[in-house]
């Protein structure tokens, strides 16, 4: 017994670090093998190959083939015990079809026709590998993420760097010959990607001319992945499929996903995947229902059609894939259900998805209540005064108000301008509409630029305060603006506390919210002026509508963007990706951050007013 647990010890000491530095290895190989094959399926149908090439590629998918077997393999022998732990039930799933890829390898294809043979031919298949390898590559590449933060990586650093690299895929992506019509420059196809993955909506380019279906294919994942963000992705799928992951980790996703406790992190990124999911199929059955029959496309063509808006509507993108937008005189006319489907998405999206999960706790909340008086016929009279948290009450009041002020001041400021010569339910039809897309949504049905000067001033108001924090929205966020008024509220008023609906807002809140106003109107007035200097040939109003147009993520313009040339193309896709990002989101990443320090300096006044 002695002797066992002597080799016993010697073997932890000098065998399992040679096993880990083993393992280090086959794990960097495997994160390389997982590029490697995106990045060949990418080639393979984004260029017209030779069957030399395609040699190649069937070469490349076997070796990351081997990879992955080798890598799993290894786990599984060498750390077991570790492996079983980490490894989630849809791991352990996804490495048995792995190891299934190893039968057409064993044995000989059966000669005898029948079930057998049929599942032989479909393990030996094309698709089945590449898929398999896929999924697998991407919960590789989407751990590994996960796992810098438990380095104590600065996680807002890593939020920006993911959307920069997201945004430079999607660039060489969009630059595909099968992308495209006849070919795009690097400058717009950053600019289109960028306004993508930053749903925005802004295009340098005529989208519906330059772009092929699978140019249109690219542009909606981008939206999509930058909508829910990219670490929403990647956490989800990390701690979903690969099992557990560390504290640090868990701390920071869940602080970056607004969940309530470690225990309801994974709920928390299930909710907002689910609610993507549904909300966008129940829109895009919507939107068909409307168009159906009326736009001379066949059923995929429609389901396309319907699926993209939905899509970009609910990710505040402002895409569209007709020439004029939502402008276009086959949706104009009798297709006011439209508007309205593309006008609840977008508000939806952007009042935030903690919103929508405590929406869903209220649900369930009133089913108990109903499924109890069902078993006993006993009323539960108690009331649940918390039942909606600060957060929604000030998210649904300033939206409301901001809709309602937008809506009735656009159709007193158009009725009989912009909207002239429609019916009374069309102009109250696209005065809601355009009262909801600068939240931030970027359609237009109406060209901005012959807006009156009152409409375009509201709309810059819309588009800097945006849509509700942890939403798919932009601006300053209707949560900073709210706290901002209410702290002038408690200023005028003399009192020292921010007070609202029986609670105290804390000092952090106030003090993110101001910093959050004050660094947009620098950032604005910084961007104007050199964009001033750039192009002396637009209108103030023009530079101005378009940097909060960038910087909120809206994607409304006054006919501007093409004319701007690639300096000021580069400076407003900038300015788009710091309003996805988030300005504070932004400067926590790059500012080094103090420690918090035990002492405390005096007080001092400054003399204000």
């Amino acid at each position: 017994m002695k002797l066992y647990h002597k080799f016993f010890l010697y073997q932890n000491k000098w065998i399992h670090p040679y096993i880990r530095v083993a393992l280090g290895v086959m794990t960097a190989l495997t994160y390389l093998a997982s590029i490697l094959l995106i990045v060949g399926l990418v080639y393979e149908h984004g260029f017209t190959i030779s069957a030399a090439e395609a040699h190649q590629l069937q070469r490349l998918y076997h070796g990351v083939w081997i990879v992955f077997l080798v890598d799993i393999s290894l786990h599984i022998l060498l750390e077991y015990k570790d492996t079983r732990q980490t490894f989630s039930m849809l791991t352990w799933i996804l490495t048995f079809l792995l190891y299934l890829t190893l039968v057409p390898v064993i044995f000989h294809r059966p000669e005898v026709e029948g079930v057998v043979q049929a599942v032989w031919d479909f393990l030996n298949g094309k698709a089945y590998h590449l898929v398999l390898l896929l999924v697998l590559s991407f919960l590789n590449l989407s751990y590994g993420l996960v796992r810098l933060l438990g380095r104590r990586t600065n996680p807002s650093l890593i939020l920006a760097v993911s959307f920069f690299i997201i945004i430079l895929i999607g660039t060489g992506l969009l630059m595909l010959p099968r992308s495209t019509v006849a070919g795009i420059s690097w400058v717009d196809s950053l600019f289109i990607s960028t306004s993508a993955v930053c749903v925005t909506g802004l295009t340098s380019v005529d989208v519906a001319s330059t772009f092929t279906t699978t140019g249109f294919v690219i542009i909606i994942l981008l939206i999509q992945i930058g909508g829910l963000g990219v670490m929403t992705l990647t956490s989800f799928f990390a701690m979903f499929f690969m099992g557990n992951t560390s504290l640090y980790n868990q701390l920071v996703v869940r602080d970056m996903v607004s969940s309530n406790s470690l225990n309801s992190l994974l709920s928390t990124l299930v909710y907002i995947l689910g609610f993507t999911l549904v909300i966008e199929g129940i829109g895009t059955f919507a939107i068909w229902s409307d168009i159906h029959g009326t736009m001379g496309m066949d059923v995929h063509e429609e389901l396309a059609f319907s699926a993209f808006h939905s899509i970009s509507a609910f990710c505040n993108a402002g895409f569209s894939t007709l020439p004029g937008n939502l402008g276009n005189p086959l949706l104009m006319k009798g297709h006011n259900p439209f508007y309205i489907y593309i006008s609840l998405l977008i508000i939806l999206g952007g009042i935030g998805f903690p919103i929508l999960v405590n929406f869903k706790d209220i649900i369930l909340y009133h089913i108990r209540r109903f499924w109890r008086f069902l078993h006993t016929w006993e009323w539960d009279g108690r009331r649940f005064y918390h039942l909606y948290n600060l957060n929604t009450r000030i998210v649904l009041i300033v939206t409301f108000l901001l809709l309602a002020v937008g809506t009735a001041g656009i159709a007193f400021f158009e009725w009989n301008a912009s909207f002239a010569g429609m019916s009374v339910a069309d102009k109250w039809t696209q005065a809601f509409f355009n009262a909801a897309c600068p939240r931030t949504a970027g359609f237009s049905s109406v060209d901005l630029a012959g807006l009156g000067v009152q409409t375009l001033l509201l709309y810059l108001i819309l588009m800097w305060i945006g849509g509700g924090s942890q939403s798919t929205a932009g601006g300053i966020k209707v949560n900073a603006f709210a706290v901002v008024v209410l702290n002038l509220v408690a200023v005028l008023r003399g009192t020292e506390r921010v007070e609202v609906f029986g609670r105290e807002l804390s000092h952090d809140s106030i003090r993110r919210s101001n910093a959050t106003v004050v660094m947009s109107f620098g950032v604005l007035f910084v961007s104007v002026f050199i964009i001033s200097i750039l192009e002396p040939g637009l209108s103030l109003l023009a530079i101005t509508f378009e940097c909060v147009s960038a910087i909120s993520t809206v994607g409304s313009s006054l006919n501007a963007t093409p004319l701007l040339g690639s300096d000021s193309k580069l400076l407003v896709a900038l300015l788009m990706f710091v309003g996805r990002v988030g300005l504070i989101t932004l400067m926590l990443g790059i500012i080094k951050q103090k420690k918090h320090t035990k002492y405390q300096y005096p007080s001092g006044q400054i003399i204000i007013n």
